[in-house]
């Protein structure tokens, strides 16, 4: 059964990282651990492609965010010096949260090597407590996604 979350042509952002020695465990291949860090990088860069700050004083500050759940599938190995594409995008954006979708790929070969499922909650910064998702962040969303992204855009009191 094939996945359709993960088809490629729906992600818009991808960067390239290559495996490091340091990187492969003692079997020869990138320790399972290391496939998060490079989900984690693809994040990133994601977020300054999009235009949404990252500086430290807003991670901590108006726009606390935390990543609440991680899920990842291995599906191949990865050996030292392999070329990888790391392919991130947005797939959700709820009320407080928004879910975060990675592909990790053999520049090589194409092959998909693990996909991620990231989930993320914006928290009050005074009282470490679920707040709604920025409308801000959620414009730079949509720009950059289009359609390819499920926005639930609250009702606002007036």
């Amino acid at each position: 059964m094939t996945d359709n979350r993960f088809d490629l042509s729906l992600f818009q952002h991808t960067i390239p990282v290559q495996v490091r020695n340091y990187e492969v465990d003692w079997q020869g291949v990138v320790h399972n651990a290391v496939y998060l860090l490079y989900f984690e990088i693809g994040r990133v860069d994601y977020f300054k492609h999009i235009g949404a700050s990252l500086e430290l004083g807003n991670v901590r500050g108006e726009n606390k965010v935390v990543l609440v759940r991680n899920e990842i599938d291995y599906k191949l190995p990865v050996s030292f010096d392999a070329e990888l594409k790391v392919h991130t995008r947005i797939s959700r954006i709820k009320n407080t949260s928004f879910w975060m979708e990675g592909a990790l790929q053999l520049s090589s070969s194409g092959a998909i090597v693990a996909t991620n499922v990231a989930y993320h909650v914006w928290l009050d910064q005074h009282t470490d407590r679920p707040k709604d998702v920025g409308d801000e962040f959620r414009k730079l969303v949509e720009k950059h996604e289009g359609d390819r992204c499920a926005i639930h855009w609250p009702v606002r009191k007036a």
